[in-house]
């Protein structure tokens, strides 16, 4: 009995380090154009494998109110993207 607890504490660890990585994969992308009013960012896209998505250029909102600021149209950037309250979100930028 103690065994079949380790192992299943040990699958648990590794399934959720797994889903914890996957959700911090960055894409790479180009801002497009940013709507600091509607807090949005339009982004030229590589694939988003979090969310099933080809690569394409799209409007994402944004978590946080501050990431607007940390762009310009053209730049280049790394970002994470997810599912938040039902609207694709950027979650992160670097």
């Amino acid at each position: 009995m103690k065994k079949t607890s380790i192992l299943i504490a040990a699958v648990a660890a590794l399934a959720f380090g797994s889903a914890a990585a996957a959700a911090q994969e960055y894409t790479a992308g180009e801002v497009t154009k940013i709507d600091a009013a509607q807090k949005k960012l339009t982004i030229k896209h590589g694939e988003l494998a979090n969310l099933d998505m080809p690569a394409m250029t799209m409007v994402f909102v944004v978590a946080e109110d501050s990431m607007i600021e940390e762009v310009k149209v053209g730049q280049k950037i790394e970002f994470t993207a997810d599912r938040v309250n039902g609207r694709i979100t950027v979650t992160d930028i670097k």
